[in-house]
């Protein structure tokens, strides 16, 4: 099941006509990620702007005020896993051409790039289905599936922005670059 069908199921039956208003911003996980990503600690920061959602909306420990809150963050590692993604891709094919030009034979950066994301997907949807059936259909299952969304995505964003900020360090540390 994707998790927008287990959003819909959890709040499109039965559930009020207007969802309700959640306060979320993505300010904890980036204030997190500021103090604890330099250090190897990012993974402790992924899902807190989920946590203080929850604890600041109104009923926020509810399944729906789960589900919303971390559909919001998980929206937000969405947004940051396709920029890393398309940078790191253009960086790929520039490296692939720089190195068709020296006439090397070595496999394609980008092609591998493409082949590793296509190979996460159905990793991270199957990770969170076996997940969500450990609730043996119960309502924790929804936010449990999207609370691993949510960490499988926060963690392949982040390992490829810092796969982004390596290629620029190289690149600025090879060009000279100054900021």
């Amino acid at each position: 099941m994707t998790r927008w069908a287990i959003i819909c199921a959890l709040t499109c039956v039965g559930a009020p006509a207007l969802a309700q208003d959640v306060i979320y911003s993505f300010d904890a996980t980036v204030n997190c990620l500021a103090e604890k990503g330099e250090e190897g600690e990012a993974h402790q920061c992924f899902g807190t702007s989920a946590n203080a959602c929850m604890e600041t909306t109104d009923g926020g420990w509810s399944t729906l005020g789960m589900v919303q809150c971390l559909d919001a963050e998980l929206k937000d590692w969405d947004r940051r896993l396709n920029t890393a993604y398309g940078l790191l891709m253009k960086h790929s094919k520039e490296v692939d051409a720089e190195m068709a030009e020296w006439g090397s034979s070595a496999p394609s950066q980008a092609e591998a790039l493409r082949k590793m994301q296509r190979a996460w997907i159905p990793f991270r949807d199957a990770s969170c289905e076996y997940e969500r059936s450990t609730w043996g259909g119960g309502t924790g299952g929804g936010p449990a599936s999207l609370s691993c969304f949510l960490h499988l995505t926060a963690q392949q964003a982040w390992s490829l922005e810092k796969n982004v900020e390596a290629y620029e360090a190289a690149t600025c540390n090879h060009e000279g670059c100054t900021e």
